[in-house]
């Protein structure tokens, strides 16, 4: 049976960052000092893109948990425009390419995908909702929206011999073509812009493949 966001709970962000660093033992000294700051924190830095008016979504794992159950992690991960970041001097930008960014903003990691990249531009401007969080109403990418990411980056993944994310990512889009009725044909349609034919011919490839695990757990 289906499980569709409006019958979740709302997440609660703190509590996911929490947890997820709690699994993994590199921060376990720092967990202790830092555990009370979270809600804080997540409630900060929410106030602050609002405040300075950025056009940002929410997109990674806390996303994907607005959608379906049982995704950990300890990063928020946010589409914004490259001149975003320059508004937000409160972020120590901590690394930078053409596509990404990361910062620190007491003691959260924040992983940027910056518009730069024309299908987070994409994703920014025409996949997003407002979905409901513990903590507050938070600007959201649809479940086609994180479709569109994770498929997207697949290939390079695969290309880098990146066994841990393809997994990941393979189980998330697992997940939401379960749970959302969604036209795999529209999604490789909106993707064609953005990938190589040999990419294209990959991601095809990758979700036969899940489409055939998804027609064995149905059966």
């Amino acid at each position: 049976m289906a499980i569709h966001a409006s019958v979740l709970p709302p997440v609660q962000i703190d509590q996911v960052v929490y947890h997820a660093a709690l699994f993994n033992m590199q921060n376990w000294h720092a967990l202790a000092m830092n555990t009370d700051s979270l809600p804080e924190a997540i409630d900060r830095l929410f106030s602050l893109l609002e405040q300075r008016r950025i056009d940002y979504v929410l997109v990674g794992g806390i996303a994907l948990l607005s959608y379906v159950e049982g995704r950990n992690t300890e990063d928020i991960d946010l589409i914004v425009a490259v001149a975003s970041l320059d508004r937000l001097p409160e972020i120590e930008i901590t690394s930078r390419d053409m596509y990404f960014a990361r910062g620190k903003f007491m003691g959260l990691q924040i992983d940027f995908l910056l518009t730069s990249n024309p299908l987070f531009d994409q994703v920014r401007r025409h996949h997003v909702v407002v979905q409901h969080f513990a903590e507050r109403d938070i600007r959201t990418a649809t479940v086609e929206g994180l479709l569109l990411l994770k498929l997207y980056a697949l290939p390079s993944l695969y290309r880098e011999g990146n066994f841990a994310r393809v997994g990941l990512y393979e189980n998330d889009i697992a997940t939401l073509l379960h749970y959302y009725p969604v036209d795999r044909e529209a999604i490789i349609d909106k993707l064609t812009p953005y990938l190589s034919v040999n990419d294209l011919t990959e991601v095809r490839s990758i979700l036969a493949e899940i489409e055939e695990r998804l027609l064995r757990f149905r059966r």
